[in-house]
């Protein structure tokens, strides 16, 4: 079981977007996939039609909840979901002083059957507490979608330092499955030299693929299906399934 943390500290470069979209692609490709949703605003949850997650996400971080339990069945073959809420908005507050409150998730993760699920993906909050903590320190590999605009590159620096703090103190396994560059528009020469630069800097670690910038794909979550279901032939689509292929090709 692969668990993929996908995280950026910076709001809006991608991450749920990612998240909901790339297990839909792996689910076509005949993998069994468990999306997590880590973030209090549950858009992951709402794009696959969860309105309201409920307590139970909460209660696994800060009482007796069990995650088998709040599987969900979702639209996109192979996917399955356990959705988040405001609930988890208390986390940080619940949890701080906490002895050991970093792993909780890691154990949870742990006791799931292990021949149910082939991929997990964590989709985190746009913050560093105590939740993405959580996330890095159970998951064997990050993926961090990355919105290509030149401001968005001092974000992903800071990003890669929390990255190597987490796998000093808390998770040595931990390491990058790839840097993807999300919402490009080829239109523009400024989107392009910011993938340039991304290729440049960092080489093999960014993904051949990226997402462009598709009006389908921004309108998927109102009819809540991924991007694979409301539009298969869309360019949106085709990204997807050509990031699920080049993950599928990297392994672990």
């Amino acid at each position: 079981m692969r668990t993929i943390a996908v995280t950026n500290q910076k709001g809006g470069s991608g991450k749920t977007t990612t998240s909901v979209n790339l297990a839909a692609a792996l689910g076509e490709k005949g993998k069994r996939v468990l999306l997590v949703d880590l973030d209090a605003q549950a858009s992951s949850s709402t794009w696959y039609g969860v309105k309201d997650g409920g307590k139970g996400l909460f209660d696994v971080f800060v009482g007796n909840g069990n995650l088998v339990d709040l599987v969900h069945q979702t639209s996109a073959p192979g996917v399955e979901l356990i959705p988040s809420s405001s609930w988890l908005m208390g986390t940080d507050k619940s949890l701080a002083g906490e002895v050991g409150a970093e792993t909780i998730l890691r154990r949870h993760l742990d006791r799931l059957p292990r021949d149910r699920w082939e991929y997990v993906l964590l989709d985190c909050p746009p913050a560093l507490g105590v939740l993405t903590v959580n996330a890095l320190a159970a998951a064997g590999e990050v993926l961090v979608p990355v919105e290509s605009h030149v401001l968005a590159l001092n974000g992903l620096a800071q990003l890669l330092k929390t990255l190597d703090v987490v796998k000093e103190r808390l998770n040595p396994s931990l390491e990058i499955m790839g840097i993807l560059a999300c919402r490009v528009d080829s239109r523009t020469r400024h989107a392009l030299e910011v993938v340039e630069m991304l290729r440049t800097r960092f080489g093999k670690q960014v993904f051949k693929t990226v997402i462009r910038e598709n009006v389908r794909l921004a309108e998927s979550p109102s009819f809540s299906q991924p991007i694979t279901q409301y539009d298969p032939g869309s360019h949106g689509a085709e990204d997807f399934r050509s990031l699920a292929l080049e993950i599928l090709r990297r392994g672990k």
